[in-house]
């Protein structure tokens, strides 16, 4: 018999509390607020009946649907008042004792078979369940903020969950409109595990000096696809919130090189440079509005182009860039080695321009290597080698301007911007894949939907090419040393047989 769910106990009335017994209500449940804070449960009230009437003027539905919504809403003037809940769910403080000693609270207040959940973000569900007399009911019901609009919920197992309870928390989300994804009690779960490569890559390529960080947010923003750039998003979540979250998951998994924090991101926490909340963070928002971005300058039409040497490893990249030099009557040469006044213009993976030179055994000071894993349409980066001639350069650049599409030049880096970011968070997917953390389907929608990404991780490697992925962090794992790049079993595996990533083993 499949357990009932009508009555929640919600404990905690701030954002996250408040916006869980939103979409509650809204589905017909019965929610009790209990806040230790004294009137803080009735403001919540006023406040979500306010939302709702607010909704209802806008029309997303009647009145008489939001006064009815409402109407399963109560006040707990007590803890005590929470005993004949089926479901209580704490969005309180992040702090494992004090969440651990609320939860022995309740074992001694709700009935036997009501489901103990935790909102948290961070913490361990089995070290939260872990002086609890029924750790077996206890669960992870992780939501994400603003609730009624990021429609994924987690619904983590601790290590002693009975499986269902697992089931009617799943069964539960549903119902209340958010696509449930399963997760084992692991650091990050699924969501803000996958996460961790989006940003901690782009702190390492600032801190190399690669470019500067407005260009890497257009990177990841024109070129990639992201709806904001990682020092956008680090200044809008505020560094006081997204540097202890990254310390804390690189210490769970026992300082593993992948999830590796920047000093970065520590200096600007020390300095209180948070972000948008204290006006100042990579950008400045001193004057109410974002200052600090800087847009690549077109570099105009020359007179004379010189001719351009492609080295491609993909027949695919030879015929864009053909097609793209064509159709502007730059000359391409199509001898087997270059001519000595010749711009080398490399489509490569993984490396760094000098040694795609090497390997192309060309002349360093005529290569200017292109990022292609993203095509052409919205933005280029180019990098050329420290030695490339300054007339080489200029000339690539306004090649690459001729038809109005912006291009960033950065200094020398393994993989350029684009192909360290989107490799790393394919490989992060992969890796939690192969933890067996979520199925490849709960990864991939829970990070579409919780992180807003145009493609879950492990289906993003399909779409860019996953012998490319590989190729890349095979290279940047060759050159730098670094075991952070090292390609995750999952991945290799099915390169090798042929498999899409997202095949699953019977």
């Amino acid at each position: 018999m499949s357990i009932q769910i009508q009555k929640i106990g919600i404990i905690g009335v701030g954002t996250m509390g408040a916006g869980i017994a939103q979409i509650a209500i809204q589905s017909g449940h019965d929610v009790v607020l209990f806040d230790a804070k004294a009137g803080a449960a009735e403001q919540a009230q006023e406040k979500l009946a306010k939302t709702l009437n607010t909704l209802a003027d806008k029309g997303k539905f009647s009145h008489e649907k939001a006064a009815e919504d409402l109407a399963h809403l109560s006040i707990a003037q007590q803890i005590e008042d929470l005993k004949d809940c089926d479901l209580i769910v704490e969005a309180i403080i992040e702090n494992l004792e004090i969440k651990q000693k609320l939860m022995q609270q309740l074992e001694g207040i709700v009935k036997p078979e009501a489901i103990l959940a935790s909102n948290t973000s961070s913490l361990s569900i089995s070290a939260i369940a872990a002086n609890c007399s029924q750790p077996e009911r206890v669960a992870g019901y992780h939501f994400f903020n603003p609730v009624p609009l990021m429609k994924v919920v987690e619904v983590i197992e601790g290590f002693n969950t009975r499986a269902d309870i697992v089931d009617a928390l799943t069964q539960l989300s549903t119902k209340m409109g958010h696509r449930p994804v399963k997760a084992k009690d692991t650091p990050g779960f699924i969501i803000n595990h996958a996460g961790r490569a989006f940003g901690s890559e782009a702190y390492a390529i600032l801190n190399e000096n690669v470019t500067p960080f407005y260009d890497i947010d257009r990177i990841y923003r024109d070129g990639i696809g992201f709806k904001m750039g990682p020092f956008e998003l680090g200044d809008l979540t505020g560094m006081d919130v997204s540097h202890p979250v990254s310390e804390s998951i690189y210490h769970q998994y026992y300082e593993e090189t992948r999830y590796r924090p920047s000093v970065i991101t520590r200096q600007r926490f020390i300095a209180k440079q948070l972000g948008r909340k204290t006006g100042k963070g990579f950008y400045d928002y001193t004057s109410g509005s974002k200052v600090g971005d800087v847009a690549p300058t077109l570099v105009e039409k020359l007179d004379q182009y010189p001719s351009v040497w492609l080295g491609t490893e993909y027949s695919e990249d030879r015929q864009a860039l053909e097609q793209y030099l064509q159709q502007f009557n730059i000359q391409i040469e199509q001898t087997d080695a270059p001519s000595a006044d010749a711009l080398i213009l490399i489509a490569t993976y993984g490396e760094d321009a000098t040694s795609a030179a090497v390997r192309y055994q060309v002349s360093p000071q005529q290569v200017v290597c292109i990022d292609l894993l993203y095509g052409l349409n919205k933005h280029r980066t180019l990098m050329p080698t420290f030695v490339t001639k300054a007339e080489l350069v200029n000339a690539a650049q306004s090649i690459f301007n001729l038809d109005g599409v912006t291009a960033s030049t950065i200094q020398e880096s393994v993989g350029f911007v684009a192909q360290r970011a989107l490799a790393m968070i394919v490989n992060l997917g992969c890796d939690i894949a192969q933890q067996g953390v979520a199925t490849v389907e709960d990864i991939n929608v829970a990070v579409k939907l919780g992180l807003g990404y145009p493609y879950g991780p492990i289906e993003w490697g399909d779409v860019l090419g996953a012998e490319k992925i590989l190729k890349i962090l095979d290279r940047m794992t060759a050159i730098t040393r670094d075991q952070r790049y090292r390609p995750s079993p999952w991945l290799r595996r099915r390169v090798h047989l042929g498999l899409p990533l997202v095949h699953t083993t019977h």
